[in-house]
């Protein structure tokens, strides 16, 4: 995983285990690593990869036993809202961006419309 210099790693990480989720590669009820296994599977320091299971048991999406590790919750109605705060968060950021530039909401709208048919086109082929 290479990590930005913008965003805090702890976040990083954060959201890459929530995507794990989301894309189903880490299932409700899964164990996850370790801390220690965590932080030399991605090159971080442990307490970053201690503070990640903070956070995520903080939002309701992990719940750790105690000498048996760190698991994801089996609840369904939580686990459904991760994919939409991270598309939330995803979108935020693009139109920070994009009114940064002083664009327009019909000029981004013909932008998204342009590559969202593109990018069809090319999965199409």
């Amino acid at each position: 995983m290479e990590f930005r210099g913008d965003i805090p790693i702890y976040l990083q990480v954060c959201n890459k285990i929530k995507k794990d989720i989301v894309n189903k590669i880490i299932s409700p009820g899964g164990k996850l690593p370790s801390t220690r296994e965590l932080a030399l599977e991605l090159s971080i320091n442990p307490n970053t990869a201690a503070r990640v299971y903070r956070e995520l048991e903080s939002e309701g999406l992990t719940f750790t036993l105690r000498g048996r590790g760190t698991f994801v919750t089996d609840d369904l109605k939580r686990l459904s809202g991760i994919k939409e705060e991270l598309a939330k968060t995803a979108v935020e950021g693009f139109l920070q961006e994009m009114y940064e530039m002083r664009m327009t909401n019909d000029e981004i709208m013909k932008i998204l419309k342009k590559e969202m048919l593109e990018t069809k086109e090319a999965e199409d082929e």
